[in-house]
């Protein structure tokens, strides 16, 4: 599986709209995530329809245990993102992926 960088994001979305020149789509790409990673800062859920929605969970403080040692740990709460997928965003990804299982079982 390839990762997509934030450049390659940014060249692609230039291509598909050559009527935009790639300065404005960079301008755009960079003030979208970071409009977000503003909100989701604040505490705010995101909501991006057919995508899905970004929001944090608070994890209780708990003791944990080093693995190497075995040593009990305090691990303090703390606030962690979460991205659920959008119904088509899951359609998508499920009919991608049952499209490349039925092509390796059929021997491509």
């Amino acid at each position: 599986m390839k990762t997509k960088t934030k450049s390659e994001l940014i060249a692609s979305m230039a291509e598909r709209f050559p009527h935009l020149l790639l300065r404005d789509v960079d301008f755009a790409v960079n003030g979208l995530l970071e409009a977000m990673g503003h909100a989701i800062a604040q505490g705010q859920r995101i909501e991006i329809r057919r995508f899905g929605s970004f929001t944090t969970h608070i994890r209780d403080a708990r003791v944990g245990r080093n693995p190497r040692s075995g040593e009990a740990v305090f691990v303090p709460e703390k606030r962690v993102l979460h991205f659920k997928p959008g119904k088509e965003l899951r359609y998508r990804v499920d009919t991608k992926v049952r499209t490349r299982l039925v092509a390796k079982s059929s021997g491509q």
